[in-house]
C-alpha cells in the first residue's frame, strides 16, 4: 500500500480520535472496531510521533469546527449513543465517499467525514477497452462509436506491455495515448449531455461527489491549518437538535445542469477541464497508474471551482 493512503488512512483513525475525545465526556460513545477501524488504527500507531501529532492537531481543528454545525453531534434528542464508524473502501466504489461515520442507530441521524491528509484529490477513475465510464459514473451507456475510437490506443497500450516496456520508454505520450484519449472521452460526455438534456452534468457531480452529503475535512501540514467545505447537496447537513440551533447556517448546494466548457487545461495535454453551470468546475488529469505500461489508465480529479455557496472554514492548528 502507497504511503500516502497509509497516511490517509492514519488521518481517518486521527479523525475519530479527536470525535471521541471530544464528546466521550458528555455522553455514551460507541465506537465500532471493524477491520477498516483497525487498519486505520495500525497505520496511525506506526507512524512517527511527530506525524501523529500534526495529524492530531489537524483533526481536533477540525472536530471544533464540526460542532458548531451539528447540535446533534452532542445533543441526542432521544439520549441514543453515538456510534462512529470507520467506512470499508468499497463504499467509495459504491458511491459513499465518507470515511468517518457518525451515527445515532435509533432515530437513524447520520454525518459523515471525508478525510484528506495534504491533498484534495477528489476520485481516481480509469479508462479503459472495457470500462463503460458512463454506464459506471451516470447510468447511462457510451456509445458503440466511443468503443471502436478508442480501440486503437488501448490496442497499442496492450503491445507495448506484452512488449514489457515502462512508460518511461513510451515515445510521444500526449500525442498518441493522453490526448486521443481525452479527445474521444471529451466528445462522449458531450454525446451523452446531448442526448440526455440537463442531466449529465449533476449526475457527474454526484459520481464525483458522493451519493451522501458530507464534510470534507482537508488539513495543511506545512501550513497548520485545517479546512472544512460541507457539501450539503441533499440538505441532510446541519440540523438543530429540539433545543439547540447550529451556530452557522449551511445553505443547500444545487446541482449543475449545463456544461458550459470542455477544453484542454492551457499547455497541457493531459488534463482537461469540465465547467458547469452554478460555479462547478472540475479537472481530469490522465495518467499511468504504474511504471509499467497497463492497458488502462487513471484520472486524477480536483475540484477547480464550487459554488459560492458552498461553506468553507479554515480554522489554525493551537
Amino acid at each position: 500500500m502507497a504511503i500516502q493512503t497509509q497516511r490517509g488512512k492514519a488521518f481517518e483513525y486521527a479523525c475519530l480520535k479527536a470525535i471521541y475525545d471530544c464528546l466521550i465526556l458528555n455522553q455514551e460513545v460507541i465506537i465500532e472496531e471493524t477491520d477498516a477501524y483497525k487498519t486505520a488504527k495500525r497505520f496511525y500507531e506506526s507512524l512517527d510521533k511527530t506525524l501523529t501529532e500534526k495529524m492530531d492537531c489537524g483533526a481536533k481543528a477540525a472536530i471544533k469546527i464540526i460542532r458548531r454545525l451539528e447540535p446533534l453531534l452532542e445533543n441526542s434528542d432521544d439520549n441514543s449513543p453515538l456510534f462512529l464508524i470507520i467506512q470499508e473502501d468499497s463504499m467509495g466504489m459504491s458511491g459513499d465517499v465518507r470515511d468517518v461515520i457518525c451515527i445515532r442507530k435509533q432515530n437513524g441521524w447520520n454525518i459523515g467525514l471525508s478525510c484528506k491528509h495534504n491533498h484534495t484529490a477528489v476520485k481516481h477513475s480509469r479508462l479503459s477497452q472495457t470500462i463503460d465510464f458512463g454506464e459506471k459514473w451516470f447510468g447511462k451507456n457510451c456509445s458503440p462509436a466511443y468503443f471502436l475510437s478508442i480501440d486503437p490506443v488501448f490496442k497499442r497500450l496492450l503491445a507495448y506491455k506484452n512488449m514489457l516496456m515502462k512508460w518511461e520508454e513510451v515515445q510521444d505520450k500526449e500525442d498518441v495515448v493522453y490526448v486521443p484519449l481525452l479527445n474521444e472521452f471529451t466528445n462522449e460526455l458531450m454525446r451523452l449531455d446531448k442526448q440526455y438534456p440537463e442531466e449529465i452534468p449533476g449526475e457527474l457531480v454526484r459520481y464525483l461527489l458522493g451519493r451522501n452529503d458530507f464534510y470534507k475535512v482537508i488539513t495543511n501540514d506545512s501550513k497548520k491549518i485545517t479546512t472544512i467545505q460541507a457539501f450539503n447537496i441533499s440538505g441532510t447537513l446541519n440540523r438543530a437538535s429540539k433545543l439547540v440551533k447550529p451556530i452557522h447556517k449551511i445553505q443547500q448546494l444545487a446541482l449543475p445542469t449545463k456544461f458550459y466548457n470542455i477544453s484542454y487545461k492551457k499547455n497541457s495535454g493531459n488534463t482537461i477541464i469540465v465547467t458547469c453551470d452554478g460555479g462547478w468546475s472540475f479537472s481530469f488529469r490522465i495518467h499511468n497508474a504504474s511504471k509499467s505500461v497497463e492497458p488502462s489508465l487513471k484520472f486524477d480529479v480536483q475540484i477547480t471551482g464550487m459554488p459560492p455557496e458552498l461553506h468553507t472554514q479554515i480554522e489554525p492548528w493551537e
